[in-house]
């Protein structure tokens, strides 16, 4: 079994597949639209992409692939604790920071007080940067990245714990093509949906929220996104949360598309919670 993910390795992503899978199996690529699209070649047997993170929201290069990728499934979340700590060759004074944007992002108020005109650069991965830094001990520059990147490359913790809640969490999907069944999974907990508004009209999404409502299913998260279509044209990303009773979502279901609105349903999958 061959299972992709947004490296090098050390990455968060890393972190989050390898809690479920031996490394042996895990494969990395160079970004997030690489390792679906090596999942659509069958090149790879499943991929783990990061979803959502409690600071900064969704992950965008995953969300918006996948609405535009059929026949996938989710199998398994994955959530992992964000701890980000600021990496150098040697504890100086940094002239640069480099980053994933979204660690950039997680660690705004640190960088602020402490390091407000030192320049900031995005590259692919917060392990990249890591990376980066050791190979280039004369450049002065730091990391923003993992405890295990810095290990694994024999970096300096600056500053350790950086993001700007302790509580930092990363929501990751391991997907899959439909239909598999090679993984030992425990019960379902969620499920999400890609909904599709009607086109023109009056009051599309409060009539597709009700179709939830008054059937008392519970929505753990709405959010929209742009279909890229044309001005004010979205997409809407819904996860419930599953109840015993699975038939009244296939109902609310089968109801937004009478209503005219488009589903695509991810499937019913269980959350593991990393410590």
């Amino acid at each position: 079994m061959k299972v992709g993910y947004l490296g090098p390795k050390n990455s968060f992503t890393f972190q989050a597949a390898n809690s479920f899978f031996e490394e042996e199996a895990l494969q990395a690529f160079a970004s997030i639209p690489l390792s679906l699209q090596a999942l659509k070649d069958n090149q790879i047997d499943y991929v783990v992409v990061p979803i959502e993170n409690s600071l900064e929201g969704s992950v965008h290069a995953s969300m918006d692939r996948l609405f535009n990728r059929k026949n996938l499934q989710v199998y398994q979340e994955i959530i992992l604790p964000i701890r980000q700590q600021l990496l150098m060759k040697v504890k100086e004074t940094p002239v640069k920071i480099l980053s994933h944007p979204q660690a950039l992002a997680q660690s705004q108020q640190f960088l602020e007080k402490y390091h407000p005109t030192v320049p900031l650069e995005a590259v692919a991965s917060t392990t990249f940067a890591a990376e980066y830094v050791a190979n280039h001990p004369e450049e002065k520059v730091a990391a923003i990245a993992s405890k295990a990147a810095g290990k694994e490359y024999s970096l300096e913790t600056v500053a350790a714990d950086i993001q700007d809640n302790r509580l930092n969490r990363t929501r990751f999907w391991l997907i899959g093509n439909q239909g598999r069944s090679d993984l030992s999974l425990q019960k379902a907990e969620k499920t999400t949906l890609f909904v599709t508004l009607p086109a023109n009209m009056p009051g599309a999404l409060h009539k597709v929220l009700s179709t939830f409502a008054w059937r008392n299913i519970d929505l753990s998260k709405i959010e929209s996104r742009p279909l890229k279509t044309s001005l004010g044209e979205y997409f809407f990303i819904i996860d419930l949360t599953l109840s015993d009773n699975q038939q009244l979502i296939r109902n609310a279901i089968e109801e937004i598309c009478l209503l005219g609105g488009q589903v695509q349903q991810l499937g019913d999958y269980p959350i593991l919670v990393n410590k």
